[in-house]
């Protein structure tokens, strides 16, 4: 009986040893993006179809500021924040910030073009979006949340990122700032 519940033991440590060996192996910190600060950023990689405008590169867009949102149509906190991004784009688009939508679906469903066109005009959505079917560009920057904003500086380098809903103020003060409008 003794050698059982030595035995127990021994397995409930090694197994308590793995889950915490697991559950810490490669966690990032919540709201922490995957490419660092200061690093350039990903180019769009994999995007199956462009929508509101042609296909467009990070290089094409080398002295601008770029807001890239990563967002999917079923998302209720994605469906939250497009009225933001949306006026981002209005108000600024004149004075060097270019928006870029990032659709890459969670659902089958949503990677139909025809349901994600929809969409864009159910929601008034204006600016440039890339249909992102395959991950390509969601895996290039690590991403891991819906929604997320990557903001770019002129020289294509990540200066600021924010996951979820809210933080609005500070995203239009980062835009500002980058714009030389502050």
């Amino acid at each position: 009986m003794l050698k059982r519940i030595k035995i127990a033991t021994v397995f409930a440590s090694v197994a308590a040893a793995a889950l915490v060996a697991y559950a810490s192996a490669g966690m990032s910190s919540p709201g922490a993006a995957a490419i660092a600060t200061g690093a350039p950023a990903p180019e769009f990689a994999g995007i199956e179809r462009w929508l509101n405008g042609p296909p467009t590169s990070l290089r094409q867009l080398r002295g601008k500021v770029v807001l890239v949102d990563f967002w999917t149509f079923d998302c209720i906190n994605c469906v939250h924040t497009l009225p933001h991004v949306e006026s981002l784009y209005e108000k600024y688009r004149d004075k060097g910030l270019v928006v870029i939508g990032v659709h890459t679906p969670e659902y089958a469903f949503e990677r139909d073009t025809k349901n994600l066109t929809d969409a864009i005009k159910r929601y008034g959505i204006t600016y440039p979006v890339a249909q992102d079917n395959q991950y390509a560009t969601w895996n290039a920057y690590g991403n891991q949340y819906w929604p997320a904003v990557y903001l770019l500086d002129k020289k294509g380098n990540l200066v600021y990122s924010h996951f979820g809903e809210g933080s609005y103020a500070e995203t239009e003060a980062q835009v500002r700032t980058l714009l030389g409008l502050s």
